[in-house]
């Protein structure tokens, strides 16, 4: 596993002094840019932990949520409104930063403020978003379709791989089990290791449950702690967590985000685990 992570040297590039291959990335922020103060909050809070555990850290939140449920949900402060304040996390804390873009017309402009690109899991397929991601150059993070095996992604990697990027991450967020909720299947983070790239387990987007009456996706973020647990069991190499000073005040996917204040006793906890599996 250690020599696996030391020759993804995209990821060394990425993180530069935060680089360890002894140990587990973290990819984390508010599901949504809200406003300044949540993100500024969130991002001196992880960072502080991170520079303590030898963690590398990326900052996540996205500039814009385009899969809402009801058409009353919040979507955003506006692209480059959102965009520039990610940018501004980046330099402030000098931490590489991501958000999710959901057309191939948004891969330039993303690219501009942000070092990943992260796909998200119903457009995995979608060859044109790949492609334009890949030709940015950036690290390209594609998240698992809730209804593909963890075999499928190897048609991802090939598409961005053939555009002639080979800086990517994959990401297992969970399954489509019946209507209302996710299940992770393990054996997906081996799986996705076959293909040579890093694989990242999305501990919170894989405890929603979606498609509620209600127009408001649910979640179950008590399960929080078990599946980040499980996934660094496995052989996950960065783990995927929303976090948020109040998640029963968010604007978007509060069911399922871990509070803020939670967030350093589990990392301290998955730190020994990685130790163990390593």
């Amino acid at each position: 596993m250690t020599q696996f992570f030391q020759d993804m040297k995209h990821l060394k590039s990425l993180f530069k002094e935060q680089y360890n291959p002894e140990n587990f990335f973290l990819i984390a922020g508010p599901c949504v840019i809200e406003e300044e103060e949540i993100l500024m909050t969130v991002a001196e809070k992880v960072t502080s932990i991170c520079k303590r555990l030898n963690i590398p850290y990326i900052f996540k939140a996205s500039y814009r949520k385009a899969n809402r449920t009801s058409v009353h949900s919040f979507t955003g402060i506006g692209d480059v409104e959102g965009l520039e304040l990610l940018q501004k996390v980046g330099k402030t804390f000098n931490v590489p930063v991501t958000s999710d873009i959901h057309s191939a017309a948004e891969a330039a402009m993303a690219a501009a403020y942000v070092d990943v690109l992260q796909i998200p899991a119903f457009l995995c397929r979608q060859t044109d978003i790949l492609l334009a991601a890949a030709e940015t150059g950036k690290v390209v993070n594609v998240k698992k379709g809730q209804f593909l095996s963890g075999e499928s992604m190897k048609f991802a990697v090939e598409k961005i791989k053939g555009a002639g990027n080979d800086h990517i991450m994959l990401t297992e967020r969970g399954t489509t089990f019946g209507y209302q909720d996710l299940v992770v299947d393990y054996r997906n983070i081996p799986i996705m290791k076959h293909l040579g790239e890093p694989v990242v387990m999305d501990c919170t987007h894989s405890l929603q449950q979606p498609n509620q009456s209600s127009g408001v996706t649910g979640g179950n973020p008590q399960m929080i702690s078990t599946i980040a647990k499980a996934a660094i069991a496995t052989g996950a190499d960065g783990l995927f967590i929303e976090t948020h000073p109040d998640p029963s005040k968010a604007k978007s996917d509060g069911a399922n985000m871990l509070r803020l204040d939670l967030l350093e006793e589990l990392l301290e906890k998955l730190v020994e685990i990685r130790k163990v599996v390593r």
